[in-house]
């Protein structure tokens, strides 16, 4: 029987990368999202989050799905809600996509709210494989953009180092999770090749674009008001304290989850800052 997969979110930066690298290992791939869209290779249902029939047409066929985040208040919501309506549709396999150090403990709040999925989600009895990415590289994109404009990478963090990755290999590791074997229950904390201070992903961005670019360590609030403008508070509040965890250190170990998976290194943030130096110079 051919396996047909669901990718929630298949628009967004994870699914862009994930889906053609399905098409690529020759999957049959359903993408879902809000919108009617055509992706080459790909069937396409539209459907909400929020709107359960439209969950239940998306899901109906399918065997395996790749459950991504939306940005939303309540997220953990919408994700156990449709993880509830994929098992009832008799969906086998899901593979979760949470974050770095999830923990219904943490002080903060994406934490909190992953691991409440990653709970519900086992308690399913569906085979499911949960990755826990650290901070995007692709994340840092509109700080690199204005970073390119003004001279200065601004964030509220002095010297701590994170072990950020880069999506495309999240997305890899999402294909071979979704199209291999022996990935069942497990969970995976995925990381760059090495942590890395602000002040080295500045270095690595002004090299990469020739732009002379440094980091400027900010306050709290002057970062919270330069995002204010574009991001509602929840959002804000909720970067707050991401930046506090890793201000902590507490997003610094490095996994070889990548390499072991893909067989290969993960992407260095100088190898990001390379592939993405026109459109970061772009907005200068």
């Amino acid at each position: 029987m051919t396996t047909t997969i669901l990718v929630t979110g298949a628009t967004g930066t994870i699914g862009a990368a994930l889906v053609p690298e399905l098409v690529r290992r020759g999957a049959t791939v359903r993408t879902m999202s809000r919108r009617e869209h055509e992706l080459s290779g790909t069937q396409n249902a539209v459907a909400d989050l929020r709107d359960p029939a439209s969950l239940e047409r998306a899901v109906a066929g399918t065997d395996t799905v790749f459950l991504n985040s939306p940005s939303e208040p309540d997220a953990a919501m919408l994700q156990c809600r449709f993880a509830d309506i994929a098992a009832a549709a008799g969906v086998r396999r899901l593979v979760l996509l949470s974050q770095y150090a999830a923990d219904a403990d943490s002080p903060v709040r994406f934490l909190r709210w992953h691991a409440e999925v990653e709970h519900h989600v086992r308690e399913l009895g569906i085979d499911s494989t949960v990755l826990r990415p650290n901070l995007y590289m692709q994340g840092l994109l509109p700080f690199a953009a204005n970073a390119a404009r003004t001279g200065a990478l601004a964030a509220p963090i002095e010297n701590a180092r994170v072990s950020a990755i880069d999506t495309r290999d999240i997305a890899e590791v999402a294909a071979a999770v979704l199209t291999e074997s022996g990935h069942a229950g497990a969970t995976y904390t995925l990381t760059g090749p090495r942590a890395v201070t602000h002040a080295e992903i500045a270095a690595a961005l002004s090299q990469a674009t020739g732009l002379g670019i440094s980091f400027a360590p900010v306050s709290a609030e002057q970062f919270a008001a330069a995002l204010g403008s574009f991001l509602p508070s929840w959002q804000v509040d909720g970067l707050l304290e991401d930046y506090a965890h890793y201000d902590r250190g507490e997003a610094a170990e490095v996994y070889s989850t990548v390499s072991d998976l893909l067989g290969r290194p993960a992407r260095s943030i100088e190898q990001f800052a390379h592939d993405h130096a026109t459109a970061i110079s772009a907005a200068d």
